[in-house]
């Protein structure tokens, strides 16, 4: 098994698209954290900047990140994000620094 993961994915509404962004990211916690080796799924929004957000995600491993990007829920916001976005969103894969 791989080391677990930290994610920090970027995202920009276009204007007039922060609510629908919100409630889309919000609507994927629920099914995200059911996934095995989910350890963590939360969206955060910059309070001086309404149309920046981020989810904040921890895996279990790669492979349980991976799968999670195969799964119905991930593929309907995948769509959403191709009509909401303002720019590409952006994912940073992070893990613990070896001590």
């Amino acid at each position: 098994m791989s080391n677990p993961l930290t994610l920090v994915a970027r995202f920009v509404a276009k204007p007039g698209q922060e609510e629908r962004l919100r409630d889309e990211l919000n609507a994927m916690i629920a099914p995200s954290v059911a996934e095995e080796g989910c350890l963590g799924y939360q969206p955060f929004t910059d309070p001086n900047h309404p149309e920046r957000m981020i989810i904040l995600e921890e895996w279990a491993s790669s492979e349980a990140l991976d799968h999670h990007f195969t799964l119905p829920h991930f593929q309907h916001v995948a769509n959403v994000l191709d009509e909401v976005l303002a720019e590409p969103f952006t994912l940073r894969k992070l893990t613990d620094i070896p001590r």
